[in-house]
């Protein structure tokens, strides 16, 4: 990722957020290679002390350059969901992205790992952040600490991924997830998923207590409407083809 890049992606996740008919992303990298984190060579032409990076200072909802990251949009928070589809390495900064993503897709021979931890380039996307959310603080560690490989089994276990599928079929997994996803209700989705975003670090009291607030208006919006789809014979016998 240099830095023509990560403008360029970061534009297009505003984009979406802003696109109404678009309802799920789907990150993938071209050529077998989600993405092998910042371009080292790019970084190593900076001056001592160059300030570049200290001016992606942010603000995660405001949508404007302030809020680029050096990966691009992982520093942005959408109100709609993305599906990293993970071919070959997803490292360093390329970890941070897939990290941002909601889900995670990875091919078999897929790995992950903090490989920057070799060149002393610190996790400035995320990478802190959302590791010990997703697999809890003691392997966050040791994935920050260690900068091994972590091979798709294992991201998979640890809970790093939610899919592990065949060679090739990343991409036309996490599209199948989309399409599926977009099925659905949307204003309802967004609330449930922003509350289960939200509710890291609050209390219990003080999450349920956003649980509803974000939530209070779907009933009126959507689950009446849905509820009458259902006593008219909807979904009956678990068939959701039709919803």
């Amino acid at each position: 990722m240099d830095p023509t890049s990560a403008r360029e992606l970061f534009e297009a996740f505003v984009e979406f957020e802003r696109d109404d008919s678009a309802s799920v992303a789907v990150l993938w990298g071209e050529g077998g290679a989600f993405c092998a984190g910042f371009d080292l060579k790019q970084a190593a032409s900076l001056n001592d002390g160059d300030s570049s990076i200290d001016r992606l200072s942010f603000d995660a909802k405001t949508h404007d350059s302030h809020s680029r990251a050096p990966m691009g949009p992982s520093r942005l928070e959408l109100s709609k969901p993305v599906i990293a589809a993970i071919a070959g390495p997803a490292v360093a900064g390329g970890m941070e992205l897939a990290m941002w993503a909601d889900i995670r897709v990875m091919e078999e021979s897929a790995y992950m790992g903090v490989y920057c931890r070799r060149w002393g380039v610190p996790l400035i996307d995320g990478g802190t952040v959302r590791l010990p959310r997703l697999v809890g603080q003691g392997r966050a560690l040791d994935l920050i600490l260690t900068g091994r490989q972590v091979l798709a089994t294992e991201c998979e276990r640890i809970g790093l991924c939610e899919y592990v599928v065949a060679e090739g079929e990343a991409r036309d997994k996490a599209e199948s997830l989309a399409r599926e996803i977009a099925r659905f209700p949307q204003q309802c989705l967004r609330a449930d998923r922003q509350s289960a975003i939200e509710s890291h670090g609050m209390s219990v009291n003080d999450a349920l207590r956003n649980e509803f607030e974000t939530s209070k208006g779907v009933v009126a919006a959507e689950g009446i409407a849905g509820a009458r789809r259902f006593a008219s014979g909807a979904g009956r016998g678990g068939d959701f083809t039709d919803i």
